[in-house]
């Protein structure tokens, strides 16, 4: 069984910045390499860049990540500092796929067509459909293979916020996580066609976790001009809950109401759909076929945490296995019950490795 890493931070936004790079400096490293050689790549982003004008689109976002949150850029180029990285090189590891969308719409000619980056499958459980009637939030992590090695448990006690836990890998702020007031907060990601110098993805997702109530965490993502698109999910722990189809410059808000929302990696909505770009044919049939196996496996009025567990160990279609020639594997997973503050997550297949609790809660 493959334990999950847990990397604790603590303190000011500087302190735990360099508290994430000295626990995992040269993981960070490779990593930062890895993503950087990907953003040059026009299989990737649709356009051949060298590593110069990469580099120089990423601190054109610099700015932008800095007046959003001052506190979460600090932290983040304290990480970077830590481990001997620039700035703009842990922005495009920390919001890889948002990044790419950037590099995407950078240019006036048009782009080739890209990979698609992940493949993962989330959903909002109202109380209506649970057993013990608290809501539920669940969802896969899926990405190209070689980003399971990375994958970390992120515990934080930041000062002037509140406590969390999150689901990421080393150089990332945060992808997937809950806080001690129970705003929960998930992804998927999806591919723009829109991208424009913004805020990536991260650091919304750590910014919701630094708020109390639902309709503040919202405002993260709808009342920011963000660098590339991904679906959000929300959840407080009075069950109340929203999808959010966030492209670069449309978004579209779907309230939880008496049945789950599912959601994987294409746009469901007239408005966001016209923004996207065509993702590969297999990557198109595999959204649209974790979708309908989601649906079918969350029908149920009396699930479980247990019940969330298997479905994320679906091998028909939601526990994806890699194949060429896009290589995506399911890295990780996790569950969140905001009313309680647990928190199960798994490094690596559902299938292969066992959940572990955790809670947010002292």
């Amino acid at each position: 069984m493959q334990q999950l890493r847990v990397l604790e931070l603590v303190g000011t936004p500087a302190q735990m910045g360099a508290q994430h790079g000295q626990a995992y400096p040269e993981l960070i490293r490779k990593f930062a390499r890895d993503r950087l050689e990907l953003a040059m790549e026009n299989a990737w982003t649709g356009r051949k860049m060298s590593e110069r004008e990469v580099l120089s689109l990423a601190e054109a976002c610099l700015d932008a990540h800095h007046a959003y949150s001052p506190a979460l850029t600090e932290e983040l180029a304290e990480m970077a500092k830590a481990t001997g990285i620039r700035p703009a090189e842990a922005l495009i590891t920390s919001g890889f796929t948002d990044f790419i969308d950037l590099v995407y719409n950078a240019a006036s000619e048009p782009a080739q067509a890209t990979l698609a980056v992940d493949d993962c499958t989330a959903f909002l459980i109202p109380h209506t459909r649970t057993k013990d009637g608290l809501s539920m939030f669940g969802q896969t992590w899926d990405m190209h293979e070689t980003a399971e090695e990375h994958v970390v448990l992120m515990r934080g006690q930041p000062e002037g916020a509140p406590d969390f836990l999150a689901f990421t890998t080393v150089g990332c702020l945060g992808m997937i996580g809950m806080n001690s007031a129970g705003i929960t907060v998930g992804i998927n990601n999806l591919m723009a066609s829109d991208g424009q110098v913004g805020v990536s993805w991260t650091h919304v997702v750590r910014k919701v976790l630094m708020q109390d109530n639902l309709q503040d965490a919202l405002a993260c993502i709808t009342d920011t001009t963000l660098m590339g698109a991904h679906n959000y999910m929300l959840m407080d722990s009075h069950g109340a809950g929203y999808n959010v189809e966030a492209m670069s410059t449309e978004a579209q808000v779907t309230q939880l109401e008496h049945t789950p929302l599912i959601h994987t990696n294409h746009c469901l909505v007239d408005a966001t759909i016209s923004k996207q770009r065509t993702r590969p044919e297999a990557s198109q049939r595999s959204s649209e076929h974790r979708l309908a196996r989601g649906t079918d496996l969350l029908a149920s009025d009396q699930l479980t945490p247990e019940d969330l567990m298997a479905v994320t160990a679906d091998k028909d279609a939601i526990c994806v296995s890699s194949k060429p020639p896009l290589h995506i594997s399911t890295c990780g997973a996790a569950i969140m019950r905001p009313a309680t503050g647990d928190f199960w997550a798994v490094w690596g297949k559902p299938t292969e490795n066992r959940y572990q609790h955790f809670s947010v809660r002292a």
